[in-house]
Parts: C-alpha cells; structure tokens; sequence
C-alpha cells in the first residue's frame, strides 16, 4: 500500500503521465487538469502537516523499502522539522506558479515539465537515502532547461546552456564527496544517508574537509554562493515567470536545505570551515545588493536580491546553531514568499506594457491601485519592515551573527541599509515618479488578485504569527545542535 509519502510525492508524476494522454489541441483541458494536480499535492501537504508531530525531532512518516542490500542504496523517503516548512512552500508556489502561466505555444509539453519539476524538488526534500536524493537532484535540471530553453526570453538559449553547465559541474563535486564517503565502512541497517553520517565519523578530519568542499561547490552553485552565482541573474531574467518563481523559491532553498543536511553528517568539517562559509555569505549578500542597486531592469533586480538574501541564509547556517537554523529557515520561507509576490506581480505588469524596465513606469497608484498597493507591500517586505516574516527572520540572524562574531554584524547592517536605499528609490519610480503611464493600463483581474494576494497574505500573517513555523521546527534544530557540537551522537 502506497504510504502518504510516496502519494504526495507521486502525484504529480502521475498528473504529468496523465497529461500525455490527454489531446494537446485542448489547452483550457491541460490547464484544468495540471492545475488539479497541483492544488492536490497541495492539499497533500497540508495534510501532511496535520499528521506531523512537531515535538517528535525523529524522522516521521517513513517509508523505507531496499533496493540494492548491497550498496545500501534504498526506496526511502521521510520529514523533520526542516523538510516539513520547505515541503509546504514547494507545494504552494508550485500551484501559484502554474495560476499564473499562460502558455502559449506547446502547452502540454509546458504543464509536463512543471509537474515533472515538481516531483523531481519534493524528492529531493523527502528522501532519506543520498542515492535517491542524487536522482531527484539530478531529475530537476532537465524540465528547468526545457522551460527555460523553450519559453524564454530572447537569450534563452545561452541562459539554459549556462545553467546547465553550472549544474552539471555542481553534480560532478557532489558525486565525488558522495563516492569518497562512501569508501569507508557503510552500516546498512537504515539508508545509505544514516550509513554515510555513521561512516564519516571514521574518516579522517583533514578527508572529511576535502569532502565538505566538495558538497560546498556542489551545493554552492545553487545556492548560489558568490563567486559561483553566474547562471542565476541570466536564468531568472530570461526564464518565464513562473519558472523565475520555482528558480528562486525553490531550487534555490533546495540546495540551502542539501547543504544542511551536510553540515550535520560532517560536523568537524563544518566548524573548521565556518569562518569560510561566515566569509563567503558576507561577500555574497554585500555582492548582490549591490549589483542589485545598479539595476533598472526589474527582474535582474530580485535576481541580485536573491543573491544577496541567500548570502544571509548562509550567514545563519554557518553559526551552527538552534537560532541560527531557525533564521535560516525563516529567511528561507520570507525571500521565497516575497521574491515569488515581486516576481508575479512584475510579471502581470510587463503583460500590460511590455516593458521590465523602472524608467518606463511612473504614478502607477493611480493607474493600478490594486496591484500598487500588493506591490507595496511586496517590497516592504523586502526590505523586513515590522509586521512582516523578512522582520523576524533578519531579527533572528542579527541576533544569532552577533553572539558568535560580535562587530562583524555592521557588515549585515550595511546590507540591510543598501537593500532598504535600492528598494526605497524603486517604490519612488514606480509610485512617485512624474513618469507619464501608459494609458488604459488594466488593473489586476480577480484571478490575477487571488493569486498575488495569497503570496502577500502569508508573508503578513506569518510576520505576525511566526510561532508555527518556529515550532514544527524547533525540535529538530535542537536535535541538529546537539549533533553539530557533539559528533559522538
């Protein structure tokens, strides 16, 4: 009997298989029918919430089946209190994102590879064994190249030949780490991702080093960590919007979560590599705000907003510590939320003038209140003002950064100040600005509104009522500390 894992995880393959039957002249059938499977999955992941015990710091709900006894390599899926958040916001953009698609050439082929990424983002967040979670890694780049490849923008071709190749260079060090781990003595009494946490322990510190760098390129690349960012800004900009959304909310956050789960398995590694990972999160998030600063076109802006926010996630996984997973975590859930709703609704505006660019805009609150006032506040959360998640989750790793290294907390304030002075002067343009509009500029349509505004209401309520997120995390990243400072464990 299929277990609630494996159906969640299931569906959207199962939809995408379904789609190929389905006549491809029907395109309001196609997008009933994907859009059905993905409010499903989500739904899947609500309830799968329910079913979760947040005190339980254990795997919960595991499915384990063998599939080569001797390698250890296993069918083996699971979720904590890191996997949980991540699973529900991978279900929740996903459904945003296929709202917000209008396909107009091969639809089908675009719903399949949306369904097929979909299920290649929640494997990687269930499984519990580095053999499945290397396949699933590996299943996610080829529906991104086809969306970015075949709905692009006009350099799309060199931005999914970019992507590709970081991803493919990414997956050579992941697998070496994995193979030089998996040299040493394997107990295959669970998955091979308990094996290799109980094998590194045998390894030599200056090999269990080796082998984090390894995992730290790999995982880097997506992350991005800077100087290995170079794909993100062409990918996001010539990616259509809803991919730009699984890109950065997702994909993203998916190799932030990999790295996690690294650190626990090699905690010697990580504390010796630590003041390298504090360096590089406080270039990267110094780095992409600003570039981010310089940009007049809009979608180049979050990409370099993206770059810069995933710096601080760094910053929070480097302290090695029950707050600073939690700010990880948090600023994790907050620049998904916030680059999704930017992201859209930039999306819907370039619809209406065909233009991404800030000079072309102007005085746009008369012109489109209901999108201006979702827009607003979209970019206060960028910039974690109070009452939203972005407050909390920079709140938590100023706090988390300043008891491990002390002054050099200025640095994230000076981001935070730059990040603030870029997004103020965009608000200006678009707003304020005497810039004459196009007229007739639509507003937001009733579907267009639900979509965005659900993106933007749970940034709010979240930044409000944190104390969810917190505690279906809590006791795992408890668990974590306890493990990163005692290896014996």
């Amino acid at each position: 009997m299929m277990g609630m894992l494996s159906l969640l995880l299931w569906t959207p393959a199962l939809g995408s298989l379904l789609l190929v039957w389905l006549p491809g002249h029907k395109p309001n059938l196609l997008r009933l029918v994907a859009n059905g499977v993905t409010t499903t999955v989500l739904a899947l992941s609500v309830w799968l919430v329910y079913r979760y015990d947040p005190q339980n710091p254990a795997l919960q709900l595991s499915e384990y089946f063998a599939i080569n006894p001797t390698s250890g390599s296993a069918y083996s899926l699971g979720v904590d209190g890191l996997s949980m958040p991540l699973l529900m916001l991978c279900t929740l953009l996903t459904s945003v994102a296929l709202l917000a698609s209008k396909p107009t050439i091969h639809i089908k082929a675009y719903y399949l590879c949306i369904l097929l990424l979909e299920f290649g983002m929640l494997g990687v967040l269930l499984a519990q064994d580095w053999v499945l979670f290397y396949i699933f890694w590996e299943i996610t780049l080829f529906p991104l190249f086809f969306l970015i490849s075949r709905w692009g923008g006009k350099r799309r071709h060199a931005a999914s030949l970019s992507f590709v190749f970081y991803t493919l260079t990414g997956s050579v060090f992941m697998l070496l780490s994995l193979l030089a781990l998996s040299q040493y003595h394997l107990e295959h009494s669970g998955s091979l991702m308990t094996a290799l946490g109980h094998s590194a322990k045998t390894m030599p510190v200056q090999q269990q080093v080796w082998v984090l760098l390894g995992f730290l390129l790999g995982f880097g690349i997506k992350v991005p960590i800077f100087p290995l960012h170079g794909w993100l800004p062409p990918a996001h900009i010539q990616a259509p919007t809803a991919v730009s959304i699984l890109i950065s909310g997702v994909l993203l956050k998916m190799a932030a979560y990999g790295l996690l789960r690294v650190l626990v398995i090699l905690p010697d590694a990580a504390r010796i590599l630590r003041p390298l990972l504090v360096l590089l999160a406080l270039i990267g998030m110094l780095y992409g705000s600003l570039l981010a600063w310089r940009q007049s076109h809009l979608k180049a802006m979050t990409a370099y907003l993206s770059i810069s926010q995933m710096g601080m996630v760094l910053l929070g996984i480097s302290s090695l510590s029950q707050a600073g997973i939690h700010s990880a975590l948090l600023q994790m859930l907050a620049h998904s939320l916030t680059v999704a709703a930017l992201l859209l609704l930039i999306g819907q505006l370039q619809q209406r003038t065909h233009s991404r660019h800030i000079q072309d805009y102007g005085d746009l609150a008369q012109a489109m209140p209901r999108w201006s006032v979702l827009m607003a506040v979209s970019l206060f959360a960028a910039m974690s003002l109070p009452g939203t998640l972005g407050f909390i989750a920079e709140l938590q790793t100023l706090t988390a950064f300043y008891q491990q290294w002390g002054w050099l907390w200025i640095f994230v304030v000076l981001n935070l100040l730059i990040t603030g002075a870029y997004l103020i002067r965009i608000l200006s343009l678009l707003f304020i600005s005497n810039q004459p509009t196009r007229p007739l500029l639509a507003d937001l349509r009733p579907m267009e509104m639900l979509v965005a505004g659900v993106l933007v209401a749970a940034m709010v309520a979240l930044g409000l009522q944190p104390s969810p997120v917190l505690a279906l995390s809590a006791s795992t990243a408890i668990h974590w500390q306890h493990l990163l400072n005692d290896p014996s464990l």
